[in-house]
């Protein structure tokens, strides 16, 4: 935000095909939200918070862009995706790990069935999973990921609710 601009109005997204699920790659005793969020994304230039909801330690679903502004929180996608980010996904030493609370689950359980009845044709992926393809072979495997975010395969969790 600048002095020019002394509110944040958003674009409106006009399509939404992809409901995308991040990590804020903290440490799971750091319990951070929309507040802390939009501070990072705001040193890194942006407006304001990147996502569309964050869905902290407890549980609790923060609501940070409007649902129907375009996004900052995935390269190339973001004029036709919701982004959710889950507080959480690195250990204490950093490194990727699915360190997620069961309340953490439960809230984005919750919320992806509330955004799939808004926008039944938008299909729910991680971050990771829209990685450019590399070896050119129509396939996105795991050693062609950029991100690790989400930390956690976000197809093979849904296929478990």
């Amino acid at each position: 935000m600048n002095a020019s601009h002394p509110a944040y109005i958003p674009s409106v997204r006009k399509t939404t095909d992809l409901l995308v699920v991040h990590c804020s790659a903290t440490r799971p005793n750091q319990d951070i939200g929309v507040r802390e969020i939009t501070q990072w994304h705001r040193q890194r230039g942006f407006d304001t918070v990147g996502y569309h909801y964050v869905i902290r330690r407890n549980g609790d679903v923060e609501t940070g862009r409007p649902e129907n502004a375009i996004g900052a929180h995935v390269k190339g996608h973001n004029a036709n995706s919701i982004g959710v980010c889950m507080v959480g996904g690195v250990d204490a030493a950093g490194k990727p790990a699915n360190n997620f609370t069961a309340a953490q689950f439960v809230a984005l359980h919750g919320l992806l069935d509330q955004l799939r009845k808004r926008y039944p044709e938008a299909r729910i992926l991680g971050h990771r999973d829209l990685s450019p393809d590399r070896n050119g072979d129509g396939i996105i495997t795991p050693n062609e990921f950029i991100k690790a975010c989400p930390s956690f395969d976000v197809a093979a969790w849904l296929k478990r609710y």
